[in-house]
């Protein structure tokens, strides 16, 4: 098989390809620039699955960041187990058909526990005395050693939060070119998270993503050099494009209004309790999961979805089924945002009782997805928390806002304008037109079987 490699820019449309983007525009020219259509749920780890797998969420089960588990009764997000992913990745058909290719997975998420030959993914590392630290996890596990030996720990203060810049994606992308020297795998999956920060910070304001839009060029630039020198073919894509947002959509606090919400007081802090609550929203981004479990307030969950402001689809079952979406895991509703707006987590109507999470970069304890977490309320608070870490003594870094009108970008809708779709750039041996999320399975797979 042929030797190739995916580099997945987070977050790049054409339309930020251009002055900024000087190696992008000047490579384009002489490649194949098309789109993808945006799927459901244009989000991180349903649109990774879809690409590796060629199926749906109704058919790999990857409904969302995370999504509620209806066993355990708790909302989970960012887990890591492939097993999650339940269908057949393209590095499973592959090694069918060539006892000799190899795969190496660079940050692409579900990373744990597949059969990739190599891995490398964010896990840090939860002290006994509530401390977390910077870490990763890889397979095999020797090779986490090797990389922080030669490149530092992996930054994960750096990978998400109000500190997320370039030297992440720096970091990742040196990392796999490392693993390329190492193993020579024949498949390479490369995870570059960068404008993913900035455009949900500030949308397409040039004037503050410019830098950010230059470094991650850069580190693009680098990446296609070395595969280039190796004779591969070369696949540059993203999963989504982010659309510039203006309006919150706060719906568990319009549920808990409407007496469908349970809170649990703890502490004299306010808490969702997703499992005794009669409906209750799992938002991600601007799709959110609507679980009922209360089968007598359906009709008016739905009465309510119609009279807010902002929703732009309603999907019931048959709804979910058009869509691609109708899995066990999918809310009993799932709603999608006009292109302005987006959906909050946030339950509580006093920020004095907001649980002690909300304040902090906690992406597992938050019951739906937070990009407020990008920004903080105060540096000297945070150094100051910063200086009692250094001392030993105990800390909560609670320095996040709790102001959703912060956010100036978001994605996940389907309705979105071309020039704000995922890109795919590839050779034009390859072919490649623009395509459906569904479709890039197979331009993946003629690369590698390319002559």
């Amino acid at each position: 098989m042929k030797k190739t490699v995916v580099i997945d820019v987070v977050g790049l449309s054409s339309n930020l390809i251009g002055a900024h983007t000087p190696f992008l525009e000047r490579y384009t020219k002489a490649k194949n620039l098309h789109t993808i259509a945006p799927m459901l749920p244009a989000v991180t780890t349903a649109v990774q699955s879809t690409y590796l797998t060629g199926a749906t969420p109704s058919e790999h089960g990857i409904v969302g960041n995370g999504w509620y588990d209806h066993t355990d009764a708790e909302v989970k997000f960012w887990k890591q187990s492939n097993k999650l992913v339940l269908a057949d990745k393209i590095w499973d058909k592959a090694k069918k058909e060539d006892p000799n290719f190899t795969c190496s997975n660079m940050f692409w998420w579900y990373n744990m526990y597949s059969n990739a030959d190599y891995s490398v993914t964010p896990r840090p590392n939860y002290l006994a005395d509530g401390r977390k630290m910077p870490d990763c996890y890889s397979e095999p596990a020797e090779l986490r050693d090797t990389l922080q030996d030669k490149l530092g720990q992996f930054p994960l203060f750096q990978f998400w939060g109000p500190g997320a810049n370039i030297k992440s994606t720096k970091w990742i992308a040196d990392a796999a070119v490392i693993t390329d020297e190492l193993y020579n795998p024949t498949l390479t999956l490369i995870y570059l998270p960068h404008l993913d920060y900035c455009l949900q910070k500030f949308g397409h304001d040039f004037s503050k993503i410019s830098k950010e839009l230059g470094e991650v060029d850069e580190v693009v630039k680098d990446l296609v050099a070395h595969y280039e020198k190796q004779g591969a073919n070369i696949i540059i894509l993203s999963e989504y494009g982010i659309v510039p947002v203006s309006q919150p959509i706060h719906l568990n606090r319009i549920f808990r209004q409407n007496k469908l919400l349970q809170i649990r007081i703890e502490r004299g802090l306010e808490l969702l309790d997703a499992g005794a609550s009669k409906a209750f929203a799992v938002a991600d981004h601007q799709v959110a999961h609507i679980y009922i479990n209360d089968a007598s307030v359906k009709n008016q969950v739905k009465n309510i979805l119609e009279k807010t402001p902002g929703i732009a689809l309603i999907l019931d079952e048959a709804g979910k089924k058009e869509y691609g979406i109708d899995h066990a895991r999918a809310g009993d509703f799932v709603v999608v945002a006009k292109p302005e707006s987006w959906f909050t987590y946030y339950f509580w109507l006093d920020d004095a009782v907001a649980p002690d999470y909300a304040r902090c970069v906690d992406i597992h304890k938050k019951p739906g997805y937070d990009p407020v977490e990008m920004f903080m309320s105060s540096k000297p608070r945070a150094a100051y928390k910063l200086l009692r870490k250094k001392a030993g003594f105990r800390y909560v870094m609670d320095v996040i806002p709790l102001d959703a009108t912060l956010i100036g970008g978001s994605h996940g809708s389907v309705d979105t304008p071309k020039e704000f779709h995922p890109v795919l750039i590839t050779d034009p041996a390859l072919n490649a037109e623009d395509k459906k999320a569904t479709d890039v399975y197979e331009v993946i797979w003629k690369a590698l079987t390319k002559a």
